[in-house]
């Protein structure tokens, strides 16, 4: 039996974690996504709009409309909540699956797992699902609400457990439909209990339950960590070689990141970097003609912003990475090179320079991507489908690779690069999901999957792209590659991080060309990527015409 991935993924909104459950449903793989939602209103496919109360704006509430069973239901802080996105066996083992058998099987996982936690009389009661606090009483209280919806043998949405959320929420709808039962938490019963703690409990559970039928304990891989707290089987690393003073003025607050993360020191910022990577500088007329263009035509490109060490290599063989929306970034990812400092407004001719580089350059293929622009209302989304058609009306034949950023997970902003039909989709994860808040604090694991589970689903090539080397397992790499699969993507790319400067996020460990090497072997023959480039100096764009030929679509 294939294992089943357990991924805690912090607080997600609702349309990022729908998006991602759409995803991975459209896969093989078995998942159980664990998380907490921003205060969200739910509508199921059977919902009376009648049972919602007030404006749910009124009391900072989304109302969200979704396709699982069931009538209105409360989700926000506190709450635990588990998408198991898995294969559900039909009844007698073939035929449809047995939705019956399911949820009863999710029920049972809440019971065994608060019933382990110390909190006794709690079960089923006839007629209403969810798991249920003293239901043989006159006063049965609803802990847990089940919701589920299944299709094509494969399981989406699940359950939401009250550890110690707002109960007030509940009074502003009529939970589930039933205007005459109560709502309790874990604390409200009395019980006071972390949230990793009831992470681990239902895990545990999971492992015996899910899918319903299973005779033997599931294989769980799981590389959660809760606000520092490692839970059972995913111990996070301390790096101890060299300590902090000597890594340079790391920011105190990205200090902080790396210590609630687990990650403790990390190499010298002057650490003499081994030979496999020192790139060559050569300045060959590729390189100068490439240098010119950029320069006449006033473009910005990554490869000068960030640093990359494969400028000359690249420059030389005529490919550059071009960077639109300005040269100035709204975020601050402690691992990038980039500004920081308040960007300028677009500039309307960008899109016809780039055009007119990739001409004068002869592309066959080009590469855009984009500083995050949290400032404009479309993330900066309509000028990458503007540059994309420039490019498409000068140079009919040139393929076009975009790397973008989240968009801040807009499903309306992201649409609308997608309908501009790049060749390739590039967002990159750039961590495992243990470091995400010390490496890159204005994104999200989940967000950067939900948008290459969109463009999967858009029917787009689809890339993404991991640094190594700031305190990650190589089982945690294995487990991002394996999300990565999950949702569809098409191309990894794997390189050793670089510190640019030593107000940067430090540099954990120095990987071996052997041991990236291994990574490809594991991406492309025991996970079934199509492609994955994994080199010490591999970056998003590094050979990415030579990556694009040779991926075919999973």
């Amino acid at each position: 039996m294939d294992p089943l991935r357990v991924r805690w993924l912090g607080t997600v909104p609702y349309a990022d974690a729908h998006a991602l459950q759409t995803g991975l449903h459209a896969g093989d793989q078995d998942h159980l996504l664990l998380l907490e939602h921003p205060h969200t209103y739910t509508l199921g496919v059977r919902a009376d709009p009648q049972h919602v109360l007030v404006d749910p704006a009124s009391v900072g509430a989304a109302l969200v409309e979704t396709d699982r069973g069931g009538d209105v239901t409360y989700h926000g802080p506190g709450q635990l909540v588990g998408y198991p996105v898995l294969r559900v066996p039909g009844k007698r083992g073939g035929g449809m699956a047995d939705t019956v058998a399911y949820v009863r099987a999710v029920e049972q996982v809440v019971i065994d797992a608060v019933t382990a936690l110390g909190l006794t009389d709690v079960g089923r009661l006839a007629d209403y699902p969810g798991v249920w606090v003293a239901p043989g009483s006159d006063a049965p209280r609803k802990l847990a609400a089940i919701g589920v919806r299944l299709t094509r043998g494969r399981s989406m949405h699940g359950f939401a457990l009250n550890v110690a959320p707002d109960l007030a929420y509940f009074s502003y709808i009529v939970p589930c439909g039933i205007p005459d039962k109560a709502v309790t938490s874990l604390a409200a019963e009395g019980l006071d209990v972390a949230m990793a703690d009831v992470v681990d409990a239902v895990v545990a559970a999971a492992a015996v339950h899910l899918p319903p039928g299973g005779s033997l304990p599931r294989i769980v891989e799981r590389t959660a960590v809760i606000d520092g707290v490692a839970l059972d089987g995913a111990t996070p690393v301390h790096l101890t070689t060299n300590a902090r003073r000597r890594s340079g003025e790391t920011t105190p607050r990205r200090a902080a990141r790396l210590d609630a993360a687990g990650v403790h020191g990390g190499l010298g910022a002057r650490e003499r970097k081994p030979d496999w990577l020192r790139a060559p500088l050569r300045t060959t007329a590729g390189f100068g003609a490439t240098r010119r263009t950029v320069e006449a035509l006033r473009l910005t490109t990554v490869c000068e912003e960030a640093g990359c060490p494969n400028i000359s290599e690249c420059w030389d063989d005529g490919t550059a990475t071009f960077m639109i929306n300005g040269e100035r970034c709204t975020r601050a990812c402690g691992f990038c090179l980039v500004d920081t400092r308040k960007p300028g407004p677009l500039d309307p001719t960008e899109a016809a320079r780039v055009a007119e580089a990739v001409d004068q350059l002869g592309l066959a293929f080009a590469v855009i991507t984009a500083v995050a622009r949290d400032d404009l209302a479309d993330g900066g989304a309509d000028a990458f489908a503007r540059t994309i058609d420039a490019v498409r009306a000068r140079c009919p034949d040139t393929r076009v690779e975009v790397l973008i950023p989240d968009c801040k997970g807009d499903a309306d902003a992201l649409d609308v690069i997608f309908a501009a039909r790049p060749d390739v989709v590039n967002h990159n994860l750039e961590t495992v999901a243990r470091l995400q808040r010390a490496v890159r604090p204005s994104a999200d694991y989940a967000r950067s999957l939900a948008v290459l589970a969109r463009a999967r689903a858009a029917g787009l090539v689809t890339k993404s792209g991991l640094m190594v080397g700031l305190g990650e397992t190589s089982d945690e790499v294995v487990s991002a590659m394996a999300d990565l699969r999950a949702v569809g993507v098409d191309i990894v790319t794997i390189g050793q991080y670089l510190r640019p400067t030593a107000a940067h996020l430090p540099v954990a460990r120095w990987w071996t060309p052997d041991e990236l090497t291994e990574l490809k072997r594991i991406g492309e023959d025991s996970l079934g990527l199509p492609h994955v480039e994994a080199s010490p100096l591999t970056r998003s764009s590094y050979h990415a015409r030579q990556a694009a030929a040779g991926a075919v679509p999973v």
